[in-house]
């Protein structure tokens, strides 16, 4: 059974018994009737071939209280955007399909960026940023939610645990972050216990535990995909287009609601999707891309709130989290001994050391360019720049989805 304390500025919602999923889904659906709620899924035209979609939209045929699925198709050609299409039929709700490669948002895309926005980093996070703006567009959704699409294990209640505390009118929670054990036979999780842990932590000791950093460390897993918030807070936050992104969204939701409507949501005991290489000598790919991209992301908000990060800082950083990490590695394999579990202390200390490579690489850019890659802005500007962007953006997704 899992614990019920509440420990740190972030309210923990844990699972702490077999509650029917039926029973959720029947609550949620007599709120939905007033406070609408989207599902946002970011994908790419490859996984419509994984094991993992089919589980995904099997479930969500039988989920009653959705407004509307949104699916944001990346890296997909005509063929690919249509064949989406068919497979999406069948849900409950209506469905649309923001296709990003498509030659409708391209010249949206261009639009904003012949007036200067920055928009070149093509990815995840620009997708889940475009269709935001698309699915705010729809000035009566209430609450937006989105999760992975690669998720091995997935099960209509996720969602659900997810949703519930943003739209139920008794808790006023405005964003909720969903968390989970990333274990089978051996602990996964690399980057969030070997690496992001490990820096808040060290971070801390430097810095001092400066509320900001409490807030980041008491998340149980900040770098999940699974959150849901209110559509009158996505219109207002920025977020990184770079692997960056969950660390960017976490900050902005810090700085833009009460710490007091914030919670974090248990949505299953153990979670399963596709694991990402980890190669020293590939630092550009996999999980070292992914470690250098979050640590410039917490560099970054970091300086902006008036940190000082000078050499010294760095050199300190560096010795500093290389030991937190290995005392995280044997309390990981405490964990695994007790729970036997597999546990390879050597692959462990190896992934350390590959991170270390990925911490000197976001050094070095965030001395280059402190700036960096820069974050995408928030959708209350858009409208200020261009008041009908939205409008527009609205109508060239419901084309292409009339096959226009």
């Amino acid at each position: 059974m899992a614990d019920f304390w509440q420990i740190g500025p972030v309210t923990v919602l844990q699972r702490l018994r077999e509650r029917p999923v039926e029973d959720l889904e029947a609550e949620i659906r007599r709120i939905a009737r007033r406070r609408k709620v989207v599902l946002l899924l970011p994908a790419l035209a490859s996984e419509f071939e994984t094991p993992s979609m089919p589980l995904i939209l099997e479930e969500l045929r039988q989920v009653p209280y959705l407004h509307a699925v949104v699916l944001s198709l990346d890296r997909a050609g005509p063929t690919e955007f249509a064949a989406a299409r068919r497979r999406l039929e069948g849900l409950p709700c209506p469905v649309k399909v923001v296709w990003h490669d498509g030659p409708r948002l391209q010249a949206l895309l261009r639009e904003l960026r012949e007036n200067e926005f920055q928009l070149d980093h093509a990815g995840k996070g620009r997708s889940v940023w475009m269709t935001l703006g698309y699915i705010c567009s729809e000035r009566d959704v209430y609450a937006i939610a989105t999760h992975d699409c690669d998720i091995l294990n997935y099960r209509r209640e996720m969602l659900a645990r997810l949703v519930y505390p943003v739209v139920h009118p008794a808790t006023e929670f405005e964003f909720s972050k969903g968390y989970y054990a990333r274990v089978t036979d051996r602990l996964y999780g690399r980057v969030t216990r070997l690496f992001y842990a490990p820096l808040i932590e060290t971070l801390g000791r430097i810095l001092g535990k400066t509320a900001f950093l409490q807030y980041l460390g008491n998340f149980r897993y900040a770098l999940s995909g699974e959150f849901a918030l209110l559509a009158s807070l996505a219109m207002g936050i920025r977020i990184s287009p770079t692997w960056g992104l969950e660390v960017s969204l976490l900050s902005e939701i810090y700085q833009r609601a009460s710490v007091n409507r914030i919670c974090q949501v248990e949505i299953a005991e153990t979670y399963e999707h596709k694991h990402q290489v980890l190669e020293k000598k590939r630092p550009g790919e996999g999980l070292m891309r992914m470690a250098c991209d979050i640590a410039m992301a917490l560099f970054r908000v970091l300086a902006q709130d008036g940190v000082v990060l000078s050499n010294a800082f760095f050199r300190t950083l560096l010795a500093a989290y290389i030991q937190e990490a290995r005392i995280a590695v044997e309390k990981y394999h405490a964990v695994s001994l007790i729970n036997g579990l597999s546990f390879d202390r050597h692959a462990e200390v190896e992934a350390v050391e590959a991170f270390v490579e990925s911490m000197r690489c976001a050094i070095s850019e965030f001395v280059e360019d402190p700036v960096g890659i820069p974050m995408m802005p928030a959708w209350t500007r858009i409208s200020a720049a261009i008041p009908d962007f939205q409008e527009r953006l609205f109508e060239a997704v419901e084309r292409d989805n009339r096959g226009e």
